[in-house]
């Protein structure tokens, strides 16, 4: 690439598409502002020289031109002329370098430094701007050129009732895996690495769904601190592939290095799900750093407060909501969604807070123009789409309210089993819903069970290790004395706080990881693990180590519970293998004909009889056998034919003291086969093979999975 002197003439080039792209000869640039009164194109030599180039077009908003002999691996970014008036929402200052919303790459860490405020320190509402250059404190956007042997690369197409997923931090995964070559730990490589993959073909899951990917950055309020941003929930790139992550460079390698672990986990059978955040910017409040969009067109990008536009109108508790109900904004959210999908080859994406992009005035909105457009979109439509069905603004808790197409994060289910095995009396009406794929909330509208996501644990808060040992969280090390992260977990700690040496304490606790998952993947819809779960791993009581990129939070290969590997593997296997596990229809409770009166779906009592209305509604019932029988499935294969499985009985017994249960005789079944019983550590029993129907003693906090025998 050449140098760019200041005077190097620019042509008139076009409006579309927007951001960078090189055309064999040279880069066209676009950039969109409403508001604008001018806009400088900054060209940066190795050296870190700058060339500022005025871009002499605007079209539609659109400000424009292209500049021959650009190539790939230009460094970039924008200086943007307006008025500065933050009282009427204005944030203009040419002072600031300001990243390109649609770079395709992104090279140079954010340090702190008051340049990088649009305002004078100590003067976040004054009227002058800051005028401190902050070039040197900032990233950049990188030309690229989009090209990559995707040859022979399929994408997996797990059907949903198919699908587990695995919720995995890319650094996270392997920083400490030690099959990894140290260079590759922790990078886009290292999730692709044979090792790594041979963990998640073992384990059984279907798809990966990565926290954040897009290029972030941290915010200034924790670099004071010495911390960062480890979650990634900090987007400033929406089309670039988070620098860091890159084992080969910053250049715009690390989109090479992107695709080949797309590749490598598709020609794995896995599927790669992003988790996105297009509900509020790395920019932060009005004292928030101006990076790119507060530059650019404060007003154009963000929901600003009536009534006083200096401030932002916040349903994300990060000091900005992005206005998607702007065409332009919402221009740039289905533009990234279709790159991600198209040059990327992503599976899906789980939307953080999504609530806050379906507000239209203030409600959340069924009939948004964001759920119209993502409808529409023959690509987009096309992929999974994952709702985190919530915001922190006021209506935003909307699990089961996401339209057609749509699955959603099931909050209700991570509250009722972490309840039910936490000893807490609430009875069983809520389980049952949860247990089977959640019609209460979903099948009105036409969705399938599959519409439910299914989680006990997540990135937020607890892994499933510490949610059994920690009653009170231990957020010391994020530096707000204690103050941030959930404080009401719905968890036991087995009657003692914090790691304990007593057996009898941690075979309880040990067995109570087991209850969870077991539950969870003995449930209708689809289940979601979060990475480490599955090894025993624990952050330390840390229920929000967002700002955690150290052991905390890295998943650790160096104490993995081998017996509670092979526990999730065996239930992973045994799922996939059961079409009766894994519905993709709900359940109807009616009879099967020529089965003598059994149903698809029947619940018993401990006593051996089936609940009656009363029990329904009896909170201190902490016992229910749930039994679906394998002839009554009521989706076919895709030949058109019947699918029929074996019957099951799901025995949950969350009561601290043993109980009789009564396994139910004929028709229900002439005996019963134990495939799994929580109170071994890998779920295996050495009962006899086969027990007949009757009184049983069933140890306290277990699930049974017991197949059903029938004489011929």
């Amino acid at each position: 690439m050449r140098n760019s002197p200041d005077d190097v003439e620019v042509w008139p080039g076009s409006p579309t598409p927007l951001g960078a792209h090189w055309d064999g000869t040279g880069t066209n640039f676009a950039l969109w502002s409403a508001g604008a009164s001018g806009v400088d194109l900054c060209l940066f030599d190795p050296d870190g020289t700058e060339h500022r180039h005025r871009l002499q077009e605007t079209t539609h908003q659109v400000w424009h031109g292209r500049l021959p002999g650009v190539a790939p691996g230009q460094h970039y970014g924008y200086r943007v002329h307006g008025g500065y008036e933050p009282a009427a929402g204005a944030r203009y200052n040419p002072a600031k370098l300001l990243l390109d919303p649609y770079a395709r790459a992104v090279d140079g860490d954010l340090s702190l430094h008051p340049a990088l405020f649009g305002f004078p320190e100590g003067a976040a509402d004054g009227a002058n701007p800051d005028p401190r250059d902050s070039a040197p404190y900032v990233p950049r956007g990188v030309v690229i050129h989009d090209s990559f042997p995707w040859d022979g690369d399929r994408r997996p197409g797990t059907p949903w009732a198919d699908t587990v997923i695995y919720e995995v931090h890319v650094k996270g995964a392997t920083m400490t895996h030690p099959d990894v070559p140290p260079a590759l730990r922790g990078t886009y490589a290292g999730l692709a690495h044979p090792s790594f993959l041979e963990h998640l073909r073992s384990l059984g899951v279907t798809a990966v769904e990565l926290l954040p990917v897009h290029h972030f950055v941290s915010e200034p309020h924790l670099l004071r601190r010495g911390l960062t941003n480890y979650w990634g929930y900090n987007t400033l790139g929406y089309f670039a592939p988070h620098a860091a992550y890159s084992s080969a460079g910053s250049g715009g390698r690390q989109v090479t290095e992107f695709k080949a672990m797309v590749k490598a986990l598709h020609a794995a059978g896995i599927e790669v799900v992003l988790d996105v955040v297009y509900n509020h910017t790395a920019e932060g409040d009005h004292t928030g750093p101006t990076l790119s969009f507060k530059g650019i067109d404060n007003g154009g990008y963000y929901r600003l407060r009536g009534g006083d536009p200096s401030r932002y109108t916040d349903y994300t508790g990060c000091g900005n909501t992005l206005d998607v109900r702007r065409p332009a904004v919402l221009a740039l959210l289905m533009d990234s969604l279709r790159y991600w999908v198209t040059e990327m080859h992503v599976d899906g994406f789980r939307f953080d807070l999504a609530s806050a992009l379906a507000r239209s005035m203030h409600d959340v909105d069924r009939l948004s123009a964001f759920f119209d457009v993502v409808h529409q979109d023959p690509v987009v439509s096309q992929v999974k789409l994952i709702a985190e069905p919530w915001d922190v603004g006021e209506g935003g808790y909307q699990v089961g309210n996401f339209p057609p197409l749509w699955t959603e994060w099931n909050g209700k289910y991570r509250d009722t089993v972490r309840d039910v095995w936490s000893g807490a009396h609430v009875g069983v009406r809520d389980l049952a819903y949860r247990l089977t794929g959640s019609s209460d909330l979903y099948r009105s509208d036409g969705r399938r069970p599959f519409a439910s996501i299914n989680f006990v644990t997540a990135h937020d808060g607890f892994p499933l290790a510490d949610l059994v040992t920690y009653e009170r969280k231990r957020n010391e090390a994020n530096g707000e004395d204690n103050r941030d992260g959930e404080s009401h977990n719905r968890n036991w700690n087995g009657g003692v706080e914090g790691p304990t040496d007593d057996p009898d304490v941690r075979a309880l606790r040990a067995r109570q990881v087991r209850n969870h998952l077991a539950t969870l993947l003995l449930s209708t819809g689809v289940p979601m693990m979060t990475a480490g779960d599955e090894l025993g791993r624990t952050q330390q009581g840390n229920n929000n180590a967002y700002c955690q990129d150290n052991e905390i939070s890295w998943l650790d290969w160096k104490s993995v519970d081998e017996d509670l590997s092979a526990f999730v593997t065996r239930l992973v296997r045994l799922r996939r293998n059961s079409p009766v596990l894994r519905q993709e229809a709900f359940f109807e409770g009616h009879e099967i004909p020529g089965t003598g009166g059994t149903r698809d779906l029947a619940w018993f009592h401990p006593e051996g009889r089936q609940l009656s209305t009363g029990d329904w509604f009896d909170a201190g019932l902490q016992t229910v056998g749930m039994y679906l029988d394998g002839r009554g499935i009521r989706h076919r294969d895709q030949r058109g034919r019947p699918v029929v499985d074996d019957s099951y009985l799901v025995q949950l017994h969350a009561g601290p003291a043993p109980v009789t249960v009564h396994l139910p005789g004929p028709p229900w079944s002439d005996g019963y086969e134990f495939v799994l019983s929580t109170e071994y550590p890998t779920g295996v029993p050495p009962r006899p093979a086969v027990v007949a129907p009757g009184p049983l003693e069933m140890p306290p906090r277990t699930v049974w999975l017991l197949r059903v025998h029938r004489r011929p």
